[in-house]
């Protein structure tokens, strides 16, 4: 990989992701999540704090899992403190790259680990303490699907960055060993989302169709870097502009093609608008200004919260998928080093997995979310079935009416379907200037 520098990591913050901030911050803005059902109320895993309660853990992420009901319900369950801090990736992976004194857990992307791990700041985290771990999906355990191996997985993949060589190491081990860099706990395939009621007859089946020119200036990228590339290499290659070795890890020859089309793109005015934020993405949608755009997954979900028609598009060429975690400071030891382990089990054991599971996330132990999910909720979000029930989030909001199915289907149909993961490239340092290039252009 490429030698990146401390400085350059802060001015560019260039492993800037999916900064999600699909979150509810003011405490006064609390509501009650669906219950489980009857014979699996949701209620956490008892634990015994007695040693633990005075404990205040300190925790860095994206707003994912930064959510007042979910630290109010850790805290109930756990008997200690929480301070979560909601971050953007960029800032999130500048402070635990810089500043490892200012965090106690760190919940970022997997694709975040080839900039975080090297610093040094999060200390191995012995798997063998983790109840579940046998339980989490493959895909992060052993690199398989639905029992098969992945074997055309491209990008910053989660295995390919899930376990260390040794206890104190910063090498990332090509096979399993005790030694994880994160415990996963959400995911999903991201793919763009439009408005229906805005593209007339026309079908949306094809990244490719991000360039028709039938939607010039009404369409969007993302203006991250990282992630933007990413869905600049599906839209380029879906419609023959160019072919990649490694959509996930470009030469200086293919991002300089890419970029250059996208150059071409932008002068043409197929462009309406680029976004950064969770906010800017829902925007857009909902004013019309943007007919097709990337969008993650809670963006939809909020679009369709105002009322207004929103689909994530099912592709043909398949999906970009991400994945995140959460890391153990290396200035953790003695009871505070327990509590966090206590809260990594805590995380698995099915209430958080179902909390996100109401806003599209799949759980990293979905048998576990299982648990604290209605009947109709886990056949919408995990078979794929027609809603028996209306589909209500995590905050109270219908998102889905008797008799939607999720776009795209069930989660072996979704997951399966991935045809590249976020990623940090060899030649990241450069992406990133070509892609400011682009977007100064």
């Amino acid at each position: 990989m490429a030698k990146i520098s401390r400085r350059y990591v802060l001015r560019t913050g260039l492993a800037a992701g999916a900064a999600i901030a699909a979150t509810r911050c003011a405490s006064n803005n609390q509501a009650t999540a669906p219950s489980g059902t009857p014979s699996n109320p949701a209620t956490g895993p008892e634990v015994n704090t007695n040693q633990i309660k005075d404990v205040t853990l300190r925790l860095i992420g994206t707003g994912v899992s930064q959510i007042n009901e979910i630290r109010d319900k850790a805290q109930e369950d756990l008997g200690f403190k929480f301070n979560m801090r909601a971050l953007s990736t960029e800032e999130n992976n500048q402070i635990a790259i810089t500043q490892p004194g200012q965090y106690d857990l760190f919940d970022g992307e997997y694709f975040s680990l080839p900039l975080v791990v090297p610093s040094g700041n999060l200390q191995a985290i012995d798997v063998s303490k983790i109840k579940d771990y046998d339980k989490i999906v493959s895909i992060f355990t052993e690199n398989k699907f639905d029992g098969m191996k992945v074997e055309q997985a491209q990008g910053t993949y989660p295995y390919k960055v899930m376990y260390l060589k040794e206890q104190g190491g910063k090498e990332f081990a090509t096979e399993r060993t005790n030694w994880a860099t994160m415990i996963p706990f959400q995911y999903n395939a991201d793919t763009l989302g439009y408005r229906p009621d805005l593209v007339g007859s026309t079908k949306i089946s094809s990244w490719a169709q991000l360039f028709d020119p039938e939607f010039k200036g009404k369409t969007s990228i993302l203006d991250i870097p990282s992630i933007g590339i990413m869905d600049a290499a599906m839209v380029t290659e879906a419609a023959g502009l160019m072919k990649f070795g490694d959509k996930g890890n470009m030469t200086k020859e293919e991002i300089d093609k890419i970029t250059d089309i996208l150059k071409e793109q932008k002068k043409n005015g197929q462009f309406r608008a680029f976004w950064k934020t969770f906010d800017e993405s829902v925007n857009l949608m909902t004013s019309g200004e943007v007919v097709l755009q990337s969008m993650w997954s809670p963006a939809v979900t909020a679009v369709k919260a105002k009322g207004i028609q929103c689909v994530y598009a099912p592709l043909k060429e398949g999906y970009r998928a991400w994945g995140g975690g959460v890391g153990l400071s290396k200035n953790l030891s003695g009871i505070q080093l327990d509590a966090a382990y206590e809260y990594l089990n805590w995380m698995l054991a099915g209430w958080m997995g179902a909390f996100l599971g109401r806003q599209g996330y799949y759980s990293a132990v979905p048998e576990n979310a299982k648990k604290f999910m209605k009947p109709e909720e886990w056949d919408f979000w995990y078979e794929g079935k027609p809603a028996a029930i209306d589909m209500v989030d995590p905050f109270g909001k219908t998102l889905e009416k008797k008799g939607a199915v999720r776009d795209g289907g069930s989660f072996k149909e979704r997951m399966g379907n991935v045809v590249v993961w976020n990623s940090t490239m060899d030649e990241q340092v450069y992406l990133v200037k070509k892609w400011n290039e682009f977007i100064a252009s």
